[in-house]
């Protein structure tokens, strides 16, 4: 692999036969985004791309969470080409479409699903830094023409990029027109989690695990060896699961995101995930078979002893060189390989342990795992005016001049203080969600709670313009009514009263069954009518008295 530079551009080159293939990458992505501008590095990868048309060769882009990537494959013509509209477009976007752009963004992510893991990183970072992968692109509702521009100036420059490419050679007419600038850092990373090993339920159909460990040769062939032992426990032997499967992915600041993945029937849910915690505990206390060390590093051996290995992992190697990391060769990392010990592999597994987070399908019992439920309320509410419901419902808003929150029977809240408020989402029709930076939402319906004018007026005193998102105008059918909270309210005098007579009347019953079966003498083997009786109505009494202590609660829960 030869380093060169271009217009002061780093370059990457592997030699190899076949068309060339290059790919211009900056160090910017959705983890550097304010979240109401969350999508606007999206924003600014269509409108360059758009000059270029409908094209005779290969050529995407793509945004993933520090970077943005540029790339395209053909003849060198075709290639200096690509690059030289591409910086173009760069200098000057075509902000004429901006509007067009913001609608085909919406329209591309309507279709595009979460993933897995969509959820994980608002449950372990918050609603900032590697925790916006989770949310919408909010961008597209607010960003302007002049947004676009300073990002467009601030990150896509010379100084913030690396070009990569394989072929034969380096076309000499190839250019790189951009403007200087500076090396943007890695974010820092946040947390949501009070602790760790953590949980929380989701509307998911697997077991999922997310873990940060320091990144390592030991840490991938880690998370090799914990793939084979998923498959083999959960789908070989016990057959629960049809997939089992790991990703070891560099966060770009000396460490890495390990996940973990294996998908079962609702009605094995519980089974998986007793199976993947066994599974994930045990390589955490006992440590790594040697054996399969072995396996997995004979297949990393293969890998890079691959004549394409250079070529394949050239993205990879543009990525370490913007955030900092050494350039290696394929000897050197085969030497790193085989240097790897089971000591190594155990002290990885601990970490995988220490900070993992599992998300676990809804009605899978946790709490006995060993693993912390994470938070997904707030530890206090905010002291001010409280707005009852609307027909009586369990929940209050409480607006204080310093934050908003809604609060339940029992005490438990969400809170948005306005200083850790990281955007609020605002309806043409006055309602409003406030999105904290350790991803608590408290969403305020006027519909649902009895808040006046001055109230709400009160709200935009809160949160400066710069982090309020307009949101587009709702269909009546999507703005909720209070009917089902009326509803529910309706139930609860009758709960009262139905305790009131149950409770007694089972108390009676037990006492009649105990009076009457210390008096009955066996005859025949048979029950006497009075005590079948007794014994069905006590049964009855003692259905309705536990259906009503599914008294309904306040869902809390995270965006």
């Amino acid at each position: 692999m030869i380093e060169h530079q271009i217009d002061g551009v780093p370059v990457l080159f592997v030699e190899a036969s076949g068309p060339l293939r290059a790919g211009l990458m900056f160090r910017v992505g959705r983890a550097d985004e304010p979240l109401p501008l969350a999508g606007i590095t999206h924003l600014v990868e269509h409108l360059a791309m758009h000059r270029h048309g409908l094209m005779d060769h290969h050529a995407n882009a793509s945004v993933g969470a520090i970077v943005t990537h540029f790339y395209t494959g053909g003849t060198a013509a075709e290639v200096v080409a690509f690059f030289d509209k591409l910086c173009a477009s760069l200098a000057d976007l075509p902000l004429e479409r901006l509007g067009v752009e913001k609608e085909i963004l919406r329209t591309e992510a309507s279709g595009r699903g979460g993933g897995v893991n969509g959820s994980l990183p608002v449950w372990r970072y918050g609603a900032q830094g590697y925790g916006l992968l989770t949310y919408n692109e909010f961008g597209v509702y607010r960003a302007s023409a002049d947004d676009l521009r300073g990002w467009t100036s601030a990150n896509f420059t010379r100084d913030n990029a690396v070009l990569w490419l394989s072929g034969e050679e380096i076309p000499a007419e190839l250019r790189l027109s951009l403007p200087a600038g500076t090396r943007r850092p890695v974010p820092e990373p946040t947390s949501a989690l009070r602790g760790t090993p953590a949980y929380f339920h989701a509307d998911a159909a697997g077991i999922v695990l997310d873990t940060v460990v320091p990144r390592s040769v030991a840490a991938q062939l880690y998370s090799a060896v914990l793939e084979r032992a998923l498959y083999r426990e959960l789908r070989l032997d016990a057959g629960v699961s049809y997939t089992a499967s790991t990703d070891y992915s560099p966060r770009g600041d000396g460490m890495a995101v390990l996940t973990a993945y294996v998908d079962a029937l609702p009605e094995k849910h519980s089974a998986a995930f007793n199976g993947f915690v066994d599974v994930f505990k045990q390589l955490a206390k006992s440590g790594i078979d040697a054996q399969e060390l072995e396996a997995v590093r004979t297949m990393a051996l293969a890998g890079v002893d691959h004549p394409d290995y250079d070529k394949a992992r050239l993205p990879a190697v543009a990525l370490d060189l913007l955030t900092g990391r050494p350039v290696r060769t394929a000897a050197e990392n085969a030497a790193r390989v085989r240097e790897v010990t089971v000591a190594d592999m155990a002290a990885v597994a601990a970490d995988a342990y220490a900070n993992a987070l599992l998300q676990v399908p809804y009605g899978v019992i946790a709490e006995t795992s060993g693993f912390v439920c994470a938070p997904a309320t707030s530890e206090s509410a905010v002291t001010g005016r409280r707005h009852p419901a609307r027909g009586g419902g369990d929940t209050a808003l409480v607006i204080a001049a310093d934050g908003v929150s809604v609060v339940d029977k029992s005490g438990q809240a969400l809170t948005v203080r306005f200083a850790d408020c990281a955007a609020r989402l605002r309806w043409p029709d006055g309602a409003s969600a406030f999105i904290g930076k350790d991803g608590i939402v408290v969403t305020i319906e006027p519909t649902l709670y009895d808040v006046d004018a001055p109230a709400l007026a009160a709200l935009d005193r809160g949160v400066p313009d710069s982090l309020t998102v307009p949101m587009p105008a709702r269909s009546p059918d999507r703005i909720p009514q209070p009917q089902a909270q009326q509803r529910s309210s309706a139930r609860w005098p009758a709960r009262k009263i139905t305790f009131a007579v149950v409770t007694p009347l089972t108390g009676l019953l037990i006492w009649r069954f105990i009076s009457m079966a210390n008096a009955w003498t066996p005859r025949d083997g048979e029950l006497s009518e009075q005590i079948i009786l007794s014994m069905l109505l006590l049964s009855a009494a003692g259905t309705i008295w536990a259906s009503l202590l599914g008294i309904n609660r306040l869902k809390l829960g995270r965006w």
